[in-house]
């Protein structure tokens, strides 16, 4: 399983030694473009050996432009699994906001009890 440190590492990479950590396959990419998209192995497939990830891209006819558009989607996808959030630390309220809350609550009840007086 690999740790944040191995996705900030490979996301620190080059583009050449990115993709040197990568297998590339070509296919076969359908959908609109003519009979250059449907014929020629446009669609670019990049596995990250290290860390598993598979990123693919067939939008455009280039095989060029689907390899520069995988390759900045794994960089965007190891950039977001080496962010490690903060750990919360569970802290209590202080005297003032004691005292501050408990005012507001007298306050309220006060309020209320006064709405109540004089229907005996």
């Amino acid at each position: 399983m690999p740790t944040p440190n191995d996705y900030a590492r490979a996301a620190a990479l080059s583009d050449e030694a990115l993709v040197a950590e990568c297998d590339e396959a070509f296919f076969v990419a359908s959908g609109p473009g003519g009979q250059h998209r449907n014929k020629t192995e446009t669609g670019v497939r990049l596995t990250h050996r290290p860390t598993g990830l598979v990123i693919t891209a067939t939008e455009r006819r280039s095989q060029l432009q689907n390899r520069g558009v995988a390759l900045e989607r794994l960089r965007a996808v190891l950039t977001k699994k080496a962010h490690v959030d903060a750990p919360r630390i569970a802290t209590r309220p202080g005297k003032g906001a004691k005292r501050r809350r408990l005012e507001g609550k007298r306050h309220t009840s006060a309020k209320k009890q006064s709405r109540r007086g004089g229907w005996d």
